[in-house]
């Protein structure tokens, strides 16, 4: 079997891991740019992908540093208790490989790097590389009945958010809802519930200090970074 190639890497506002959506989808409000490497800006290889409205992304998980493990402690179970890694979406696998579906909101064509793919709701750190893309079929791919075994639990979970207006302005118009649905999903470490304390996320150049007290996740700086 050959290697793998990386095709395009993908850009976005998240230089760091912490805040990044656990799941995709979760935030379609963030925006994502897929450039193409070199050897395949070829506009061919993307005829008649505008006609779809979801696609697939393999992706490596570039950052992880870590081997793999026959079990993990996946965050939303509050780190403590521990699954079968084929049991989870964890990065720690035998081949580091995941799989996130986007919505294709975009096509633009840039005299430099060609033609890049604009989708909303990767959960993907900026620079990662991307193997492959592959059209989403609802026909095919959705089943509604499926069950989600122990994700099921805190699927739709999210904060109520305080975002004084002295710290939201202090961000780009343009991103300050994907910032507000960031937060909405809790980046916390799930097993950490220090109402004091005071959590630092990067997102867009700019640094977001928040707490989280009784469900309530409250901004209490925004800096640029």
């Amino acid at each position: 079997m050959e290697s793998l190639v990386v095709i395009a890497r993908i850009h976005n506002g998240f230089l760091s891991k912490f805040g990044i959506p656990r799941q995709s989808g979760l935030v379609g409000e963030v925006l994502s740019y897929l450039v193409f490497e070199k050897k395949y800006r070829d506009q061919n290889a993307l005829r008649g992908i505008e006609g779809y409205s979801h696609l697939w992304l393999l992706w490596g998980f570039s950052e992880n540093k870590r081997t793999w493990s026959p079990t993990v402690r996946p965050p939303r179970l509050g780190g403590n208790k521990r699954v079968g890694v084929f049991a989870t979406r964890s990065p720690f696998r035998p081949n580091p490989i995941g799989l996130s579906c986007v919505q294709l909101v975009d096509i633009q064509k840039s005299q430099d790097q060609g033609e890049i793919l604009v989708v909303s709701g990767a959960d993907l750190m900026d620079g990662t590389p991307i193997y492959d893309i592959k059209p989403y079929l609802a026909f095919t791919d959705s089943h509604p009945e499926a069950s989600g075994g122990f994700a099921d639990a805190v699927k739709g979970a999210k904060l109520s958010v305080v975002f004084p207006e002295n710290w939201l302005f202090k961000l780009p118009v343009e991103c300050r809802a994907a910032v507000c649905g960031i937060l909405e999903q809790d980046p916390r470490p799930a097993y950490q519930s220090d109402a004091a304390r005071i959590y630092k996320m990067e997102y867009g150049g700019f640094r977001i200090c928040f707490c989280v007290a009784d469900h309530v996740l409250t901004v209490v700086e925004v800096e640029k970074v």
